[in-house]
């Protein structure tokens, strides 16, 4: 099982496909095994890069995570990209994956040639969210369908990283800070801003990408009618596509 050390936690992480890179970065809660259905589609294209962020899936359990989550996790990304030798590849990160995806390209854009950022809520969090993602934890942990899907994700020891996250998202938002410490004006990076109307967690998608692209009119944005969250698994065909097509 390939793994490499990043502040003394071991991180898992798996190459499938030949090809030109490509990062797929995992959402909030799940780990890499996210990928499982789209794996074989973008391995016969690419070689395909997925990692578990640290406290997450087959990678070193944490006692709390990182308050500021996503930047800490696009350096954890970094440094399996130092591990490997790799620069200027293609990056797919969705959900809570593309905070970090696009951390990665603002803070080492030598390391991302075209950046994805799928199903995110913008730069800072959504208060509704927020407000009600104890409550909506606490359910789904009672829901026999989602225990079985974060122990899929997680293994034995699901519940607790499942709280960490309820926990991360949490303080984080009473900081008030962005999700960035660079400006989205900074983004240097070929960008493309993907998601659905019908997403579930974040809504007026168009509105939230429309504000990032004000502030730097070199995002693209492609937004599917249909789908739940995230739009890249949710419309998996079209999603793969749109990415050949504006990968290139």
């Amino acid at each position: 099982m390939p793994q490499f050390n990043y502040q003394g936690n071991s991180v898992y992480y798996k190459i499938s496909g030949k090809g030109e890179p490509l990062l797929l970065i995992h959402g909030n809660s799940v780990s890499s095994k996210m990928f499982d259905s789209v794996i074989n589609t973008y391995s016969e294209k690419y070689q395909v890069i997925v990692f578990d962020f640290p406290g997450h899936g087959q990678s070193s359990r944490l006692e709390k995570f990182e308050t500021d989550f996503w930047y800490y996790n696009s350096e954890v990304a970094n440094a399996l990209l130092e591990e490997l030798k790799l620069k200027k590849i293609n990056v797919i990160g969705t959900s809570g994956g593309a905070l970090v995806g696009i951390n990665l390209a603002l803070e080492h854009p030598d390391k991302v040639k075209f950046l994805v950022a799928d199903s995110f809520e913008g730069e800072f969090p959504l208060e509704s969210y927020v407000n009600s993602i104890w409550k909506e934890r606490e359910s789904d942990k009672k829901n026999e369908e989602a225990q079985l899907f974060w122990r899929l994700m997680h293994g034995e020891g699901w519940e607790k990283v499942v709280d960490l996250d309820t926990e991360v998202n949490i303080d984080f938002a009473k900081t008030g800070k962005s999700f960035f410490r660079k400006p989205i004006s900074q983004l240097n990076v070929s960008t493309l801003l993907t998601g659905s109307l019908q997403d579930e967690y974040c809504s007026h998608l168009d509105k939230i990408y429309r504000k990032l692209q004000i502030k730097n009119p070199a995002l693209k944005i492609h937004l599917f009618e249909e789908g739940n969250h995230p739009a890249m698994l949710s419309n998996k065909d079209e999603f793969f596509q749109l990415f050949m097509d504006n990968s290139e």
